[in-house]
């Protein structure tokens, strides 16, 4: 028998991309390249709004976005065996 390597990805998130995984990937590539050719490095590209735009890193990194640990996201993915470490 053959191994192979599996990059789960998309398959782990339920499936191929849809048309818009890649119309968004695509995007996001073609802004961080522009970023690049333009020397805005130390940033990364986010999208707000409908929008594709450039986000310093400090500004992203700098606010904590905190998940409570008995909201129902947690309790969802333990429902279905996702485990935090804990």
């Amino acid at each position: 028998k053959e191994a192979r390597c599996c990059v789960l990805g998309h398959l782990q998130r339920g499936g191929a991309p849809t048309t818009l995984d890649r119309i968004l990937g695509t995007r996001f590539g073609v802004k961080a390249v522009q970023l690049a050719n333009e020397g805005h490095f130390g940033s990364m590209v986010s999208y707000q709004n409908y929008q594709v735009r450039q986000v310093p890193i400090a500004e992203a990194v700098n606010r904590l976005k905190l998940v409570p640990p008995n909201g129902e996201m947690v309790q969802t993915a333990g429902d279905v065996d996702i485990s935090f470490g804990d």
